[in-house]
């Protein structure tokens, strides 16, 4: 796997915020809620409603003719990521509020979708929203008959099919299964495991910067 880093409160205005990097890929996302709904009409009596907004920065990728905000991809990613954080937020327990995630690409050099899904459950757990687990992602694919761990937008490239995939570790339960393009079954089988695997490490280390950034605020309560 990519180097990892991540670091919590990047946002000060923002509840909950945090950076998490992949490699060469880097990511901010910032959680505001919960608070009151703003659209009355999309209130919900018995849980919270849970927004997320998604956005590659233009300066983010080599490419300049980047899409405007709203484009079909943007819309897509966004859905994936609320409907995975849905999976691990106790929405029951914030019923009539609104929870807004917001997400933006800052790098882009492949397996984007899993480091926002990263940042965006440190930022959760910075707000103090209340989650079943931690939901991680990593994506994993298969190149030159060799599952691959973490693919760089190199790797991604050259395509070979990958698959990313979101899990609850501690439930062992799958929350995301994205694949494109075709595996057998048995390959299928050790590329999930391998992206499994690494998404177990991406929890290992998020829970260390959770339990760090602890530490710091009671060792400032204390001083």
């Amino acid at each position: 796997m990519r180097q990892i880093r991540a670091e919590i409160g990047a946002v000060s205005k923002a509840d909950g915020s945090a950076i998490f990097e992949m490699g060469n890929t880097k990511v901010i996302a910032a959680v505001y809620g919960p608070r009151e709904v703003q659209n009355r009409s999309q209130q919900m009596s018995d849980k919270a409603l849970v927004r997320c907004e998604y956005s590659m920065a233009n300066f983010s990728t080599g490419d300049r003719m980047r899409k405007p905000k709203g484009d079909r991809r943007s819309t897509e990613i966004s859905l994936v990521i609320r409907q995975t954080m849905e999976e691990c937020i106790l929405t029951h327990l914030m019923p009539r509020s609104q929870i807004d995630i917001y997400v933006q690409v800052l790098q882009a050099d492949g397996g984007t979708r899993s480091a926002c899904i990263n940042a965006a459950t440190l930022a959760l757990a910075d707000a103090g929203i209340p989650m079943l687990d931690l939901v991680t992602s990593c994506s994993a694919g298969y190149l030159n008959s060799t599952p691959l761990l973490d693919l760089n937008y190199v790797e991604d490239s050259a395509g070979g099919p990958d698959v990313t995939v979101g899990i609850l570790p501690k439930l062992d339960k799958v929350t995301l299964l994205q694949m494109d393009s075709k595996l057998p079954i048995d390959i299928l089988e050790n590329v999930m495991q391998l992206a499994t695997e690494g998404c177990k490490a991406i929890a290992n280390y998020i829970r260390e910067i959770l339990l760090e950034n602890t530490k710091q605020l009671e060792y400032r309560r204390g001083s």
